[in-house]
């Protein structure tokens, strides 16, 4: 196998901030979080959601408490967790209050959606007294709403990243005053070169660590590239502590693509199988297609890090063989089996799907728990 490089993303120091055991920022690997979308107040429901978040790969989990029976909730909720929970607060600051007296790691805080100062405060006192953690976020749909007249139209006259990156400034003076300093910031659009330009301005004016996300991304489709875009364009920049990434729908699917684009930029351990495939063009011999998909989910149990590729015609098959775990190079009628590079036999093609199973897993009881090559620690 191919050595490989060292990691070329050189991240930017901020403090650490204790998220009920989960360190944020520092020396930290950058986290994954995600959002239920269950209503809160079902109990069993949000628990059941918070496990599968879990089991994917999330290491902190944010729930919406709108109304009082939702941080009713969060007592059972909380301490059936396997992960610490964060509550997402708006407009009420006494949500905020119930959602830290049941024991909340994190409040998610819009300061622009909670015009008096005072209640602010409050929250910011309570937090402080028990150890919790706020995140103070600005989004572009509510970055404006304070304002009427004049003082809207003039922000919406400035860039956008620009007023985003003052109104949390604005924001944060009280926390300042209060001597509260246990924030990690953010600041979101559903438009992914707002979403880079606001976060490379936070970057330079503060030392707090940065929550990314893109907001409203839309569906899978959509918001993984949106996302990939924007946070992984930060991500190489050095920005970025935690990171969400934000579907319309089932969020263990935000879960598993954080873990794609924190593996794929080496910033966490790839956890699985990393399957490479051919692109397909007019030299393929065989439907290659069908058989990717077949090894995907016969090899979706296995937790070692090994890189299996599955290739169609010599021009690249070779190459990913000699870098793979395990590769496959098809050709008419059969293929090559590859095992690091050393070719292992000649498998007819209604036995493909077998023969790298076989492999894959004869490899992960040999090394149990390994890493792969190209997985890097950060």
């Amino acid at each position: 196998m191919f050595g490989m490089e060292p990691p070329v993303i050189t991240r930017r120091r901020t403090r650490a901030v204790d998220v009920g055991g989960v360190v944020i920022g520092g020396d930290a690997p950058v986290r994954i979080q995600s959002m239920t979308n269950t209503l809160t107040r079902d109990t069993d429901a949000t628990l059941t959601q918070v496990r599968a978040l879990v089991v994917a790969g999330a290491e902190l989990v944010r729930v919406a408490v709108p109304t009082k029976a939702d941080t009713k909730a969060l007592t059972e909720i909380v301490a059936a967790s396997p992960v610490p929970i964060i509550a997402d607060v708006h407009f009420h600051f006494a949500r905020a209050l119930e959602a830290i007296t049941a024991g909340v790691a994190k409040i998610r805080l819009n300061p622009g959606n909670i015009s008096d100062r005072d209640q602010v405060r409050r929250v910011i006192d309570a937090a402080g007294a028990a150890g919790v953690a706020i995140r103070v976020g600005v989004n572009e749909g509510s970055v404006v709403q304070r304002h009427t007249g004049p003082q809207r139209q003039a922000d919406l006259a400035r860039p956008l990243h620009e007023l985003m990156a003052d109104k949390l400034a604005e924001y944060l003076e009280v926390f300042t005053e209060a001597g509260f300093d246990s924030l990690i910031l953010s600041a979101k659009s559903h438009d992914a070169v707002t979403t880079v330009a606001a976060n490379r301005l936070l970057a330079g004016r503060w030392d707090w660590p940065l929550h990314l996300g893109v907001t409203h991304a839309g569906t899978a489709q959509t918001g993984a590239i949106r996302s990939a875009a924007a946070l992984g364009a930060l991500l190489c920049e050095g920005i970025g502590q935690t990171i969400r990434i934000s579907y319309t729908g089932d969020p263990v699917a935000e879960v598993l693509a954080a873990r794609e684009l924190l593996a794929s930029l080496r910033l966490r351990v790839r956890k699985g199988i990393d399957l490479v495939a051919c692109p397909t063009c007019g030299r393929l011999e065989m439907d290659l297609a069908p058989i990717v998909e077949r090894v995907r989910v016969a090899l979706a149990d296995v937790s070692e890090s090994i890189t299996v590729a599955i290739m169609g015609c010599v021009v690249n098959g070779p190459g990913e063989a000699e870098s793979a775990d395990v590769a496959i190079c098809a050709g008419r009628d059969k293929a090559v089996l590859y095992r690091r590079g050393q070719k292992v036999r000649t498998v007819p093609a209604g036995r493909i799907v077998e023969a790298v199973v076989a492999e894959v897993k004869k490899l992960a009881d040999k090394e149990p728990g390994r890493q792969s090559d190209q997985a890097q620690v950060n």
